[in-house]
């Protein structure tokens, strides 16, 4: 989450006028995050995230977004539900931008993860993958191996800025990707971005999923690498194996991974380790003039490729 676009009260007012939430009793915006603009809202009737959608979303895919969280919000999931205004529509306009409502969720981002912490996160993306087999809608994964190739001509020229030989290291891991990347693994509805700024918690007990617009339709145990290329390293890009036993345990108890998936996941974690570098760097490279939002460190994401290279098959992350 983060604020690119400044919501004055008036803007605010004129909005929450077509809604039965009442008026705002507070209203500021969120820091975290690199694609939206984020606001906390307290109305008289409760709180909420009031999300302006900004250009790197696609306006054409919020109906499947939305319909996604209504979805598994419907089915027990501690996902924010969108807020229908008197016409019973949850996308308007505010500011040139497409804005929704959000619920709000109790929870914090944990800061320090432990084992007890992947083990529940395990278990609610599996419940994830679980609750959206039967969501009618599709979307295709823009950040997947094509889009990577787009994004690294959009930063090769200037990825030795941030640290030399990086340019080469990017192209020589597309290639291995290109070469090796998995095909006939079963698919489904993917989050795709749980990071721990994604999940909410109280004590050990997740308590919300959150921030959905990167969610797509693509291979359920390449949302398994990203999740635990996300929860498994800790602050030194070491990885951490406890994390990763209970991670992936946990899901497999949920949501039996098949052999060819877990033969697959070193290949599934590079990748997904290469789409959070490419897309670091390029926030990094081309940081947005004003915005309320730091980008994050690319290299974070770079050591975690290099470990993923000295993995010779899945058993060597649960050891």
């Amino acid at each position: 989450m983060a604020v690119y676009t400044h919501i004055d009260d008036r803007m605010l007012g004129d909005l929450l006028a077509g809604f039965d939430i009442g008026r705002a009793l507070s209203f500021k915006g969120i820091a975290e995050g690199v694609e939206n603009s984020n606001y906390f809202l307290e109305t008289e009737t409760g709180r909420f995230i009031l999300t302006l959608y900004e250009k790197r979303v696609s306006a054409g895919d919020l109906p499947y977004f939305l319909g996604l969280m209504d979805h598994l919000s419907a089915r027990g999931l501690p996902v924010p539900k969108p807020v229908a205004d008197r016409g019973g529509r949850v996308l308007r306009e505010l500011a040139g931008r497409p804005a929704a409502i959000i619920g709000f969720l109790d929870g914090i981002s944990i800061a320090e993860t432990t084992p007890p912490h992947c083990t529940a996160v395990g278990a609610s993306l599996a419940r994830l993958h679980r609750s959206g087999a039967d969501f009618t809608l599709r979307r295709t994964n823009d950040l997947s191996l094509d889009g990577w190739h787009d994004m690294a001509e959009k930063t090769l020229t200037r990825a030795d800025e941030v640290e030399p030989g990086l340019a080469r290291f990017i192209e020589e891991e597309l290639r291995f990707l290109h070469d090796h990347w998995p095909d006939g693994l079963p698919v489904g509805t993917i989050h795709a971005d749980l990071f721990p700024d994604n999940v909410l918690f109280t004590g050990n007990t997740v308590t919300g999923l959150i921030d959905f617009y990167f969610a797509c339709t693509d291979m359920l145990a390449y949302d398994v690498a990203v999740t635990m290329n996300a929860w498994c390293f800790d602050a030194g890009h070491r990885f951490v194996p406890a994390r990763a036993k209970a991670l992936i345990e946990q899901y497999d108890m949920l949501r039996g991974l098949e052999p060819a998936e877990l033969d697959a996941l070193p290949v599934l974690a590079r990748g997904g380790a290469l789409r959070f570098l490419l897309t670091r760097l390029h926030d990094w490279l081309f940081p947005v003039t004003g915005a309320l939002v730091r980008p994050k460190d690319p290299r974070e994401y770079l050591a975690r490729i290099r470990y993923h290279r000295t993995v010779r098959d899945a058993a060597d992350y649960v050891v």
